[in-house]
């Protein structure tokens, strides 16, 4: 008994890292046919020999094992930057995904304690807690929605655009159900079942049809020039910088000479997530003198910095993204309001401090998390824009970005560098693809490290700095789309669905005892 157990493990361990091969860069998404339907058939299996709900908690934490190990496996670099965090590597690599394999254990668990008898209902119960599961990993604790199996169709633009309806946790949920549908041909006792394989091959070439009809549409929208050319920076300064006290005079310098400043033309330039070493918000007026003869006032700047504030005799860090003119006279700024735990800041910081543990980025104390994020609305002489700030780690949520949609475009901004050379900063630029879908907004992405980019509402790159790469990618012509449903009602869609997948398993069992 042992042995086989041994056995099961080692094959729900594999079949979970086998899929993560279907995420980027990969993007091997049909994998998923394989590896979701085996599972399925797996508890299907099992359920008919016992109802022990432990291990059939078990059987989904190991897959969720072995597919979050396989690809979160990067979170471990950013512990190489400091020797004091060096032991913490092994436990990182195996720590972090073990917590988020219970989210895949209660999946399977949910299986067996809604226990159905009829395979379209086990079908649809499977789809549904998976789904619902999936949506609890991305909100619970501050939530981690990284690598929704949705992400394997990143590279397939016309499927995706049903998000700017249905949102990315919605299409989650329609993956699911996707995956898994070939199982029903293997366990299909009734022709009806073999229907909803159909069906959902059905759906998703709606889905492709709908996508390149929105797509046609777009682009033959007429182009609107803008008065001002918006520079994303994408640049590759060393961690370091952060570590041995670098001069931030030769920071920016290089910074400037990637920019490439012109003095006749109108341009607002975005430099990445806390790019400039050892001063604050307030501080850098002090290196204007670098500014003075490359710039005049045609330009202004949107500058990842940290912002220093005292609180009732308490120094509060904050990482922010800060607007300033020519003259470096600070204009307008953002606060980072979801931090990364054990990154930005330390849970139960007293507790763990006396252990010797504190933040990744920062060696003084926990970043504090901004009150609100608003649309930044710059009203000037020489610009008028509106844009919604994303500081790295906040472009991986769906639904809670924003709440009117009256803005121009995104602007995100990152450090990268914390990944190294993995895949983890292709996987984060994925999500950039997904934001802009579901708001219908032209995003901009500046990068350290990382993928700086200009991606338009469809999710079309219309510029890209590949990874290692250093210059600009910059927009000066747009399209415009109405705002999509998803920007008006975010979750909620993925709500409704929630009741239709509900609705479908009672009228089957209806069906059935009829």
């Amino acid at each position: 008994m042992k042995n086989k157990l041994y056995t099961e493990l080692i094959f729900l361990l594999l079949i979970g890292a086998i899929t993560s091969l279907s995420l980027p860069p990969l993007n091997f998404f049909f994998i998923n046919f394989f590896t979701f339907s085996l599972f399925f058939v797996f508890l299907v299996k099992k359920s008919k020999l016992h109802s022990n709900q432990k291990i059939f908690f078990f059987y989904g934490w190991t897959f969720g094992l072995g597919y979050f190990i396989s690809n979160l496996y990067w979170i471990s670099i950013s512990l190489t930057f400091d020797s004091s965090f060096k032991f913490l590597i092994p436990l990182s690599i195996v720590l972090i995904p073990m917590f988020l394999a219970v989210f895949y254990g209660a999946v399977s668990f949910l299986f067996i304690f809604f226990k159905q008898k009829k395979i379209i209902n086990s079908f649809l119960l499977f789809s549904l807690s998976f789904g619902i599961i999936e949506f609890l990993r991305g909100t619970f604790l501050t939530g981690f929605p990284w690598n929704l199996i949705a992400y394997s169709f990143s590279n397939q633009l016309e499927v995706l655009s049903i998000t700017s309806i249905i949102g990315t946790y919605g299409f989650n949920l329609f993956c699911i159900s996707l995956f898994t549908c070939p199982a029903i041909i293997l366990l299909k006792k009734r022709k009806q079942d073999f229907g909803i394989f159909i069906l959902f091959l059905s759906i998703t070439l709606i889905f492709f049809y709908y996508g390149s009809i929105e797509k046609k549409k777009f682009l033959k929208l007429k182009k609107n020039n803008l008065d001002y050319e918006i520079r994303a920076i994408g640049s590759n300064i060393s961690l370091e910088r952060f570590y041995s006290n670098d001069d931030p005079v030769s920071v920016i310098n290089e910074l400037i000479k990637i920019s490439e400043p012109n003095k006749s033309k109108k341009i607002i330039f975005v430099w990445p997530e806390g790019i400039v070493p050892n001063i604050s918000q307030d501080d850098l007026i002090e290196f204007n003198w670098l500014f003075d003869k490359k710039f005049n006032k045609n330009h202004i700047f949107l500058i990842g910095i940290n912002k220093e504030e005292e609180v009732g005799g308490i120094t509060k860090y904050y990482n922010s993204l800060s607007v300033y003119d020519n003259k470096l006279n600070l204009i307008n700024s953002y606060s980072k309001v979801k931090l990364v735990p054990f990154g930005e800041f330390l849970p139960l910081e007293n507790f763990l401090r006396s252990f010797g543990l504190r933040s990744i980025t920062n060696s003084y104390q926990s970043y504090t998390s901004g009150n609100k994020r608003n649309v930044i609305n710059l009203d000037l002489d020489m610009f008028s824009i509106k844009f919604l700030p994303l500081i790295c780690y906040e472009i991986i949520y769906s639904g809670k970005l924003f709440h009117k949609t009256d803005f121009d475009l995104i602007i995100n901004i990152s450090e990268d560098g914390w990944f190294g050379q993995s895949i983890g900063p292709k996987q984060h630029f994925a999500h950039s693809i997904f934001r802009a879908i579901e708001s219908g907004k032209y995003l901009i992405r500046s990068s350290n490290n990382g993928i700086a980019a200009i991606i338009n509402p469809i999710g079309i790159i219309e510029q890209k700095l590949s990874l290692g790469k250093t210059g600009f990618v910059k927009l000066k012509e747009v399209r415009t789309i109405q705002p999509t449903i998803f920007s008006k009602y975010g979750n909620k869609i993925f709500g409704l669905l929630i009741l239709l997948y509900i609705f479908l398993i009672f009228s089957f069992n209806r069906i059935r005892d009829e």
